[in-house]
């Protein structure tokens, strides 16, 4: 801002008194080229006045005259990102969709579906709570969608067992691990005595989640070993590194098709998304 003022003023006095720069000489008779010199003084200085009057005003207009144009530049800006990214996306998915889904829990049609959503998520966030109900109607209503869950473990020990058992159940039985992961999506696995000492809470947690594991059928020794193996491992490692590269810093995240939708998204517009795919 004082920048553009002292432009302003430098502008104002080129213009009221750049004459004076130029050689004296006969005023009555000026050759042309004090005459060209001249008009070349007072262009420079209507430009210096007119752009240093427009940065003046310009935060005025946006602010207090027509503020609403600041939110339609920010809405454009924000859909061109979002058209790049999801430009990376398709390209990411048409190649390397059956590794993102490899190791992960899968809910719905799994072997036969047309559609194909990923959902970034964790037990422990109410948002994710929130649409994994939204998508549980969306599967209640169509026969051609599969979910494909991505455990973003984002919450420390509140977090990792649940992630890292629908991971390890995966590998006993497909069906059971989307039944777990439905049971810790729609009821508790901690509660508030659990969190008074912090130093067990791991601990507590996981052994919350093996009840529930039992309780649906799982081998839970086999799980516990499995939580601790490769495979679990690779798939949260997939999720972080997709995370990084579609700029995921929190959950829940879809990718219906070949779109994000960042947010707990209602099953309406989970339908549409499928739908324009």
């Amino acid at each position: 801002m004082t920048w553009t003022i002292l432009i302003l003023v430098i502008g104002i006095l080129l213009f009221l008194f750049g004459g004076m720069l130029l050689p004296k000489g006969d005023e009555r008779k000026p050759s042309a080229s004090k005459i060209v010199a001249k008009k070349c003084i007072s262009l420079i200085a209507i430009i210096l006045i007119s752009g240093s009057m427009c940065r003046l005003y310009m935060p005025y207009y946006l602010t207090a005259v027509n503020p609403a144009i600041v939110q339609e530049m920010v809405n454009g800006m924000q859909e061109q990102q979002q058209a790049e990214k999801n430009k990376q996306i398709r390209k990411y998915v048409r190649s390397e969709g059956k590794k993102m889904m490899r190791d992960a829990p899968v809910l719905g049609n799994r072997e036969n579906a047309k559609k194909t959503i990923y959902v970034w998520t964790d037990f422990s966030c109410p948002y994710c709570r929130r649409v994994h109900g939204e998508l549980d109607r969306v599967l209640a209503d169509r026969d051609d969608v599969r979910v494909v869950v991505k455990n973003f473990s984002i919450h420390g020990p509140l977090s990792d067992a649940p992630a890292k058992a629908v991971i390890a159940a995966n590998l006993q039985d497909p069906a059971k691990a989307a039944e777990l992961t439905d049971m810790l999506m729609t009821r508790e696995f901690y509660t508030q005595d659990d969190l008074k000492d912090q130093s067990k809470i791991g601990e507590k947690v996981e052994a919350n989640v093996m009840k529930m594991a039992k309780e649906v059928g799982l081998d839970t020794e086999k799980l516990k070993e499995d939580m601790k193996g490769d495979v679990v491992a690779r798939e949260l490692r997939n999720v972080r590194d997709l995370a990084q590269r579609f700029e995921i810093s929190g959950t829940p995240f879809l990718i219906i098709g070949e779109r994000a939708f960042p947010g707990a998204i209602p099953a309406d517009q989970i339908e549409s998304a499928l739908d324009e795919e």
